[in-house]
């Protein structure tokens, strides 16, 4: 260790002999439509950057509103423009929001991180969620060691190393605490962020390293612009840097190193073991057969496990990040990809029997009800011919991505989509029996990551307008609206249908009568979860045992009976959902670190 911390002192010594000043520019949180008026703004900036000594320019995220393939290949034709090196970052606007699910980031850009070297100084950045769910920034796995190896290869004497993300390094990011503990073992001089569209000079949440917020376009009143940042042996200066006018100091630091003796904190251990860890980030729920589970990676690998021994049966790549929960079909397990295809794979073999290509990307859970498989994609509902694996009919006057399962209950089936709309077809013929929104035209606002409870008459959802909504089954038209508690997207129902579950924003549960037409709350548990906003479902075991999941990877369990909870903490990031074992009854979890456990047992 001692050798480690001589070394960096001589990196740093040798650095203020030797570097060269460097100047980079760092666009940051754009948020381009097409036409709208930071479109515009952009293009002065980019003649601006043009005409400018800039070393670099750094995209540090959010370039887009709802990362739509228009809106993303938009903005890179202007950037495109830029004849200086440029490096880029997504935001959690490409990454939360996104109907190719964020594979056309990779199509557009080749990737979602970068590294780069001017002189005596290393840029190095990687991309952040939440992955196509609300959730706090997460880092993901994979990057964590991509990031590491690379400054190892990197960091010879006299290097140093500017670090760029577009969220904080504080506890908006899930897992903070893994990337300042990789950045702190190297001579990081500063780390850089937007997100919050203002300048501000922090100290990482641990790590003591340098960090500073900075500005975005538009920050309203007329005031838009970008930064520079000059880096010279002993400091970093930045300079807000408004269109048109002359640059203004901001802040900046005298460059220091972090203490290199500092090791990465030990982490508590859970008395849960995990079944399963994974080299990348997990994103997809589970699927189940008898033997077996079905999971699918941030580096889109579908992949089984034996359910008893948890030894690795079959891995296979699908060319995109998989976020949609494997479907157990008969003889099959159904893949879902972004990658624009419905892969067909053979539960036990892992051979694909049947891949087709799609008119979009599936991100949604899908469901099978007897020799029936239906699954929502970007602006589709499907239902396929498990025996045949045929395409029956395609639903597709829908306006967004459906993210969520779908309910399939009798003639119905009902699911929600991110255009504001709850819809209800007849699952024989594909036909639209009747669709419902809560008055607001804001897609965001709407059902689309929920899985709604379905009873003989009434359909309850929950949606980030913050309300619960009872909607009659047969008409599509509204019962009641409860905003009692702060709801989002966190529903679930008890084994018999009498009880619909609710998690809260507060961190509650609630509990609501299924079966009456009036708004009747039975109870209210505080879960001691704090602020939470996680669209983990909630579920039932065989023994009749409520649980939900949180935003940083706490399992709680409730007693209906007793009211009294039992928590467990097993992770730090997002829960990605309670899965019930049909052959088992049991509750299992996977959670975006990459992690898979059996809480049951």
């Amino acid at each position: 260790m001692k050798l480690k911390t001589l070394l960096f002192s001589l990196c740093l010594l040798f650095s203020l002999i030797t570097s060269q000043a460097a100047r980079i520019i760092v666009l940051a949180d754009l948020h381009v439509l097409p036409g709208n008026e930071c479109e515009a703004q952009l293009r002065l900036a980019v003649n601006e950057i043009n005409q400018s000594n800039a070393d670099a320019v750094v995209i540090d995220g959010d370039l887009t509103n709802e990362g739509s393939d228009e809106q993303l290949t938009n903005v890179k034709t202007i950037l495109d423009l830029i004849t200086k090196p440029q490096f880029m970052l997504p935001g959690n606007h490409e990454t939360n929001w996104s109907q190719s699910a964020t594979k056309t980031i990779f199509d557009l850009w080749g990737n979602d991180r970068f590294v780069t070297e001017l002189d005596s100084l290393i840029l190095i950045g990687i991309a952040c969620g939440p992955y196509m769910k609300m959730g706090d920034g997460h880092i993901k796995q994979e990057d964590l060691h991509w990031l590491n190896a690379t400054l190892q290869e990197r960091c010879t004497p006299g290097k140093r190393v500017i670090s760029f993300n577009h969220y904080p390094l504080l506890k908006d990011l899930d897992n903070f605490d893994d990337y300042t503990d990789v950045l702190k073992q190297y001579p990081v001089i500063a780390h850089v962020n937007g997100h919050y569209h203002k300048y501000e000079k922090y100290q990482s949440e641990n790590g003591n390293i340098n960090c500073m917020m900075v500005r975005s376009l538009d920050m309203k009143k007329g005031n838009y612009g970008y930064t520079i940042m000059d880096i010279t042996a002993d400091s970093v200066v930045f300079f807000n840097k408004r269109i048109g006018q002359e640059p203004m100091r901001v802040d900046g630091f005298a460059i220091t190193l972090p203490d290199a003796t500092t090791q990465p904190a030990e982490r508590e251990t859970s008395a849960i073991a995990s079944i399963h860890t994974d080299s990348a980030s997990i994103f997809t729920r589970l699927g189940f057969d008898k033997e077996r589970i079905y999971f699918g990676n941030s580096l889109g690998y579908a992949k089984a496990i034996d359910k008893n021994t948890s030894e690795l049966l079959w891995s296979i790549p699908t060319g995109a990040s998989l976020f949609a929960r494997p479907v157990v079909a008969g003889k099959y397990v159904v893949v879902p990809s972004a990658a624009k295809e419905l892969l067909w794979i053979d539960r036990k073999s892992g051979e694909i029997v049947q891949r087709g290509e799609s008119n979009g990307a599936y991100v949604a859970d899908g469901l099978c009800v007897g020799n029936s498989l239906y699954l929502g994609g970007y602006m589709k509902m499907e239902k396929w011919d498990v025996k045949n694996r045929r395409l029956i009919w395609r639903f597709d006057s829908i306006n967004n991505y459906c993210q969520a399962a779908p309910v399939v209950d009798g003639k119905d089936l009902i699911f929600g989509a991110w255009d504001s709309y709850l819809y209800c077809l007849d699952n024989k013929t594909g036909k639209l029996r009747w669709k419902w929104n809560n008055g607001k035209q804001s897609n965001m606002l709407g059902p689309g990551n929920v899985v709604p409870v379905v009873t003989k008459d009434i359909v309850f959802i929950v949606a980030p307008d913050r309300y619960m909504t009872a909607i009659d089954r047969n008409t599509g038209e509204t019962i009641w609206r409860n905003n009692d508690h702060k709801y989002r997207e966190s529903l679930g129902v008890s084994n018999d249908g009498k009880r619909v579950y609710a998690k809260t924003m507060d961190g509650e549960l609630v509990a609501v009568d299924a079966t009456s037409r009036e708004f009747n709350e039975l109870w209210l548990v505080d879960l001691g979860l704090g602020y939470e906003h996680a669209p983990c479902i909630v579920a039932e075991d065989k023994e009749g045992m409520i649980y939900t999941g949180s935003r940083r990877g706490i399992v709680v369990k409730v007693n209906p009976k007793t009211k009294e909870i039992s928590t467990y903490y097993i992770g730090k990031s997002e829960i990605n959902g309670i899965d019930i074992d049909p052959t088992t009854g049991n509750a299992y979890v996977s959670l975006i670190e990459g992690t898979i456990f059996n809480i049951s047992r």
